[in-house]
């Protein structure tokens, strides 16, 4: 009796031996957690496509999946989350933990899930217990135990679903560090210089809080910020905090054709979101299918779930909407604190006591014995229901656009432009985040503690600006600011410059008819609207010497389009990111004034040149030294890397993807390092490229999605440089050329058409 319902579930569930098409390799495991036979499918991108007889199995076989190939990366995931990284790697890493332990949920963790749907917490359970399950087939050596594990002799980790939700310090949260270079600039600087550091949209004065004296931020106030949400580091080396540095700033694409404008006539949904790149990378894309819930779509791999993507229905996408989350929060002597004290797990040492402090703005993340004042961070992720990513939950279920809307209202972080499309047709823009709604001031400056710059609640979701079907027939967003004029409430005064939602909005607007090939094409547009404004304002000028002339006569007639063997964009690059901005700094800003004046960068520079409103009474005279100066010294430079003959100058000869694990293993380099190759494009053009200092491909995108909403068969996609953490996989490193030269692999949904991709079918019994 038990041979014969198990063979129905298989056969209803799962796919049967005659599924299997010729040479898929197929395999049998029993899964002790399951409560009905289902199965893995892999395709031969190495995504997997998971069939379960419920939900709860479908998330636990995700969970079960996941661990399968990255392991060692979620496993480090929880430990740096969780402050745990000294229990398995030793004394280093304890003021790490104790600064993790700083930013964890700690408030009621039965208002937390009632935030979520009512089936979110059964599911992260389902999904947690996957993960374990594949720990304890990897303990009792039916799986392989990841190198890295033996290399540092440690193991993973039982993870609980809490453990997902109380990590917070992976949420895109601002504008904490932007607050604390604004004050540093300030204490001795001058306000009249502030659109010169950072442009803020839409146009806003700069203004001191009463009672703040931006001299008392000290310079290392956010050291414990920088180490409760960076990376593990194994060499050594400091943690600092990304967003002050202007050139690592973090954004992402996406858009949305409604089937009027639509070559399909089907809406189509694009979405490749930027990150730091790493290998693995930060994204995993899977499909589940059950009787009640289907999905596809990528997130993180630590999470349920997907972030992004689609159901049967309904298609999202998301990009960082930049609403001001946090405030830093300056508290005077004898502040009362609450203290609590735990225990940090060491390697090979005792346990250490530590003392954790906070106020009721949240927690002390740096105290200053020379002052005796403390710093609190207040911010919005402190709150139930704020979750990195995890009210992707409530759109899982969606069909209609009300529906995506209690997504967006219960929508906590990171703050997103979430993209809607529906099979009915209807496409939409509703950015969604927890809005702070402050007593006084505006954000962009430290507050002094009390009642006057109180935050006195959150704005209500429902007032946050919307688009259904505009009359364009589509809608785009590149983290820009996109509020639109009039509306009433403060959401943030620092986004992303325009340059590639201007590249993006003038390719869709110049297509009648809008293709699945052409979103793959403008993912993979190099073209920088910020190049062609820099060239734009050397026009008509006269070199003074062989290096400004040659610098010139290269840039002149440019389209800036930065191919990987472009003499133009190598030039360009290096002049906009180490000669333009520091030449304007000197020539503007007097140098009693730029003691702590800090980094720049180039999107923050044109506006100034372009509106000569800082450069004096001689402007135009003041703008053709700056131009002139950076350009020779960036001509000079590009000589000494590449050679005097400019014909012979690329791009891509500074410009390369070279991504290496974080941990490094003795005699194991060659094997995990997955490049390098050259690339073009940029930070600034929609095949978003962020550079390094060294000009090495730091961030970008790297999963990209191109949906055919409702024909989801036809949907694409691409995730650099594979889906697998291990170095011994086929999918390690196999999509890593396809996503340098823009070639997608099928992203499909329908069983045929899985079973088509298919490279091996794990079927499961409990």
């Amino acid at each position: 009796m038990r041979t014969a319902v198990v063979a129905a579930l298989l056969i209803s569930t799962a796919a049967s031996a005659q599924d299997a098409p010729p040479g898929v390799y197929t395999e049998a495991r029993s899964l002790p957690g399951l409560t009905a036979p289902g199965e893995i499918i892999i395709d031969r991108a190495g995504i997997p496509h998971i069939y379960a007889a419920n939900a709860r199995d479908g998330f636990f076989l995700q969970g079960y999946a996941v661990a399968r190939d990255r392991l060692w990366q979620i496993d480090l995931w929880r430990k740096r989350g969780l402050g745990r990284l000294s229990a398995s790697f030793g004394p280093q890493f304890v003021a790490q933990d104790r600064a993790a332990r700083l930013l964890l949920y700690r408030g009621d963790m039965a208002a937390e899930w009632a935030a979520y749907p009512a089936q979110a917490k059964a599911w992260t359970q389902a999904f947690t217990a996957g993960i374990n399950a594949y720990v304890a087939d990897v303990e009792a050596g039916r799986q392989k135990l990841p190198m890295e594990f033996t290399a540092t002799d440690t193991s993973p980790e039982r993870w609980t679903a809490d453990d997902v939700v109380r990590i917070r310090s992976n949420a895109l949260a601002s504008n904490l560090s932007s607050e604390v270079a604004r004050a540093r600039a300030l204490c001795g600087g001058d306000v009249k210089y502030e659109p010169l550091r950072r442009e803020l949209a839409p146009a806003h004065n700069v203004s001191i809080p009463k009672g703040l004296d931006p001299c008392s931020i000290p310079a290392n106030v956010l050291d414990d910020y920088a180490l409760g949400t960076g990376d593990v580091r194994f060499d050594g080396q400091k943690m600092a905090v990304a967003s002050l540095d202007p050139e690592t700033q973090e954004g992402s694409n996406n858009w949305v054709i409604s089937a009027a404008r639509s070559a399909t006539g089907r809406p189509i949904l694009a979405n490749d979101p930027h990150r730091a790149h790493a290998v693995p990378n930060l994204r995993y894309l899977s499909h589940i299918d059950t009787p009640e819930l289907k999905l596809a779509g990528s997130g993180e791999p630590a999470l349920p779930g997907i972030s992004f993507g689609h159901n049967e229905d309904v298609a999202w996408a998301i990009t960082i909407f930049a609403i001001d989350q946090q405030d830093l929060v300056v508290n005077p002597k004898a502040t009362k604190f609450i203290e609590v004290r735990e225990t940090i797990e060491v390697k090979g040492e005792a346990a250490r006591a530590v003392v954790l402090r906070f106020t009721d703005d949240g927690p002390i993340i740096h105290e200053d014995p020379t002052s005796a004042r403390s710093f609190s961070l207040r911010a919005t992720w402190s709150r139930p229901g704020a979750s990195a990513y995890f009210n992707a939950s409530w759109a899982w279920t969606a069909k209609t656009w009300d529906d995506f809307l209690i997504a967006r209202d219960h929508w906590g972080a990171p703050p997103l432009n979430l993209l809607f499309a529906n099979r009915s047709g209807d496409i939409g823009w509703a950015p969604g985040g927890f809005v702070p709604v402050r007593a006084a001031g505006d954000g962009l400056l430290p507050v002094p503690a009390g009642q006057a710059h109180r935050w006195t609640g959150l704005l209500d979701a429902k007032l946050m600006p919307v688009k259904h079907n505009p009359a364009s027939g589509w809608i785009a967003t590149a983290n820009e600011m996109n509020v639109p004029v009039g509306y009433p409430h403060l959401l943030g005064l620092e986004w992303a410059d325009r340059s590639r939602i201007t590249r993006i909005s003038e390719v869709i607007a110049s297509k009648p008819k809008f293709s699945l090939t052409d979103a793959m094409a403008l993912q993979n547009d190099a073209t920088s609207a910020m190049a062609r404004r820099a060239v734009a304002l050397l026009k008509g000028l006269s070199g003074r010497d062989d290096n400004e002339r040659g610098a010139l006569a290269l840039l002149s007639g440019w389209d800036g389009h930065e191919g990987p063997d472009s003499a133009a964009a190598a030039l360009y690059e290096i002049w906009a990111a180490r000669h333009l901005p520091v030449s304007a700094v000197k020539a503007i800003v007097p140098p009693d004034k730029r003691l702590n004046f800090g980094r720049t960068s180039i999107g923050n520079i044109l506006p100034v040149l372009e509106g000569g409103a800082l450069l004096g009474p001689n402007a135009k005279a003041v703008r053709e030294g700056i131009l002139l100066n950076s350009l020779g010294m960036a001509f000079a430079e590009a000589t000494e890397l590449f050679g005097s003959d400019p014909a012979l100058w690329r791009w891509g000869a500074l410009h390369v993807a070279d991504f290496k694990p974080v941990l490094g293993i003795a005699g194991r380099s060659g094997e995990r390092r997955v490049g390098p190759l050259p690339i073009g494009g940029s930070g600034s053009t929609p095949m978003a490229m962020g550079s390094a200092s060294d000009f090495h491909v730091q961030s970008g995108a790297s999963v990209r999605v191109v949906l055919d909403v409702g024909a989801w068969d036809n949907s694409m996609a691409i995730n650099t440089p594979g889906q697998s953490g291990d170095s011994a996989s086929p999918h390690y490193r196999d999509l890593f050329a396809r996503w340098a030269t823009g070639n997608y692999v099928p992203f499909v949904w329908s069983r045929p058409r899985v079973l088509q991709e298919a490279e091996r079918i794990i079927k499961v019994t409990p």
